[in-house]
Order: C-alpha cells, then structure tokens, then sequence
C-alpha cells in the first residue's frame, strides 16, 4: 500500500501538518502565562478556542471540500496555515491576547479544512475493502505529527526561549513558528 504515492503523500502531509498543529498547542500555555501573563484559568480559556474553532469548521471545511474538491482544498489549507504562522511570528507584542487569538482561530480553522480535504483525497478510489486500514494510517499519521510536535516543536521553543523571562518567551513563539512556517513551507512546495 506505501507504494501509492498519492496515499504516502497524504500521510506524510499529515504528518506534517500535525506537527505545526501541535506547535501551537505546546507553545501558546507558556506564550500566555509567561509572555502575557495570565493566570491558569484564562490560558485554559484561551487555549480552548483553537479546538473549538476546528470543531466548528469541520463541517464547512466538508461542504467547501466537496464544492470546490479536495486538491484546491489542500493548498488552500496549507496557504492558510502558512499565512496564520507568519503572521503569529512576526506578530508585535502590542497585539497581546487578541492577536495571539486571532491567528490560532486562523491555523485551527485552516487545520479542519487540510484534514477534510486531504482525508478525501487519500481515501477517493479506495476499494472498500481497505478503507478502514487506510483510514487507520491516517490516524496513524495525525497521531505520529501530534506526539512528534509535543516534543521536537517543544524542544525547538525551550531552545529558543532560554532564559524564560516574557521576551524570552516571545521570542520562543517567534522561533517556533517560524519553524512551523518553513515545514509548511517546504511542504507546500512538494505538492506544487
């Protein structure tokens, strides 16, 4: 089955675009509590906009999939994601709470859009008799980007953050999601 190039590419991208995901899951509580500094409750509340902006979007990311298909879909996902990391790195710390928000509703959003369009794409012309072991690889795969985003985007953030004074930790987020950025980037350009 790995011999299909459709189906590793669509694994890889998830992958990919897990980890970036996962980028700003793991930076954003350490970003908002020692950048910001909001106490726990508030981090919590903030960080529960992302999940639900994905949850939200997951069945208007479906229409716009089956309206528009799944390859445009996918690069529009990708640009959306790419553009939302961007603007978070070079986000200016006057934006504070509400440009952190804004862009995490535009990466989540954006992520519930891939995950429609490149779940179709990898699963149009499977025959039924494979599709819940390729359904299962791409849990697989979402769940490898999520757990190697945990650790190597963490890693990349406690790199650059060091000292973890406030603009320590702005920088950190900088850092990080400019790694974020590049790995879509990169991918972005495989798929073009």
């Amino acid at each position: 089955m790995l011999r299909d190039r459709r189906l590793t590419a669509g694994l890889a991208m998830s992958v990919l675009v897990s980890t970036v995901l996962m980028a700003t899951l793991v930076v954003g509580p350490f970003y908002l509590a020692r950048g910001l500094g909001l106490g726990m409750a508030k981090v919590g509340l903030v960080m529960s906009a992302g999940p639900l902006v994905a949850a939200f979007a997951g069945v208007p990311a479906g229409r716009l999939v089956d309206r528009f298909g799944a390859p445009g879909m996918v690069v529009v996902a990708l640009a959306g994601m790419l553009l939302g990391c961007v603007a978070l790195g070079v986000m200016p710390a006057a934006a504070g709470l509400a440009g952190f928000m804004l862009h995490i509703v535009i990466i989540t959003a954006h992520y519930a859009l891939f995950q429609a369009a490149n779940n179709t794409a990898v699963m149009t012309d499977v025959s039924p008799d494979r599709r819940g072991v390729i359904s299962g690889l791409l849990n697989l795969a979402r769940n490898l980007g999520l757990i190697g985003g945990a650790s190597v985007m963490g890693a990349v953030f406690a790199f650059a953050s060091g000292a973890g004074e406030p603009a320590a930790i702005a920088l950190g987020l900088r850092v990080t999601v400019a790694v974020a950025a590049a790995l879509l980037l990169a991918r972005g350009r495989q798929t073009a």
